[in-house]
């Protein structure tokens, strides 16, 4: 049973594996350089949402195509670059922007590896004060000095002090 499971998972995995995105479409920048230069700028600060740690100028993803070609629209119809990132974090969230704005829904995003950072060492720290001090042990001279400490006649119990192996 388990082999004619692999054998039939087999081809969908093959072709799961060799199914590849289309390539972008080439990209045709705008005609005025000032334009072109801002819609450049936002590539930059743009998360492909395919490859997550690459800019949309540097991604060779199709989403990242599409998403370069909407920015040059925008910037050509006269969109501010604020209504352009606005419009992206409408589409696709807080992530696609490397530097997403400080706010209740991004707070995690900002600030969680601090959190995390000092969570840890106050952890560590904990451990560490709760780490029990080991006691080195007696030499040879000291445990014979000890014994004889304990035999000593001129010692006497504390009749006030208990045990809880006296059977009190």
């Amino acid at each position: 049973m388990r082999r004619l499971s692999i054998l039939l998972a087999a081809p969908v995995l093959a072709i799961m594996l060799t199914a590849a995105e289309p390539a972008a479409a080439p990209d045709r920048p705008l005609a005025d350089p000032a334009q072109e230069a801002r819609a450049q700028a936002l590539f930059e600060d743009v998360r492909c949402v395919v490859c997550q740690h690459e800019a949309i100028a540097d991604s060779p993803a199709g989403v990242a195509g599409d998403m370069r070609r909407l920015i040059r629209e925008q910037i050509a119809t006269g969109a501010s670059d604020q209504a352009v990132r606005g419009d992206l974090v409408r589409r696709f969230g807080d992530y696609v922007l490397f530097t997403p704005p400080i706010r209740a829904g991004t707070w995690l995003l900002w600030f969680g590896p601090f959190a995390l950072v000092l969570s840890a060492a106050v952890v560590l720290m904990l451990r560490a004060r709760r780490r029990p001090v080991e006691a080195a042990p007696l030499s040879p001279d000291e445990e014979r000095r000890l014994d004889e400490a304990l035999q000593n006649e001129k010692l006497r119990r504390d009749l006030d002090a208990t045990s809880p192996h006296d059977g009190r």
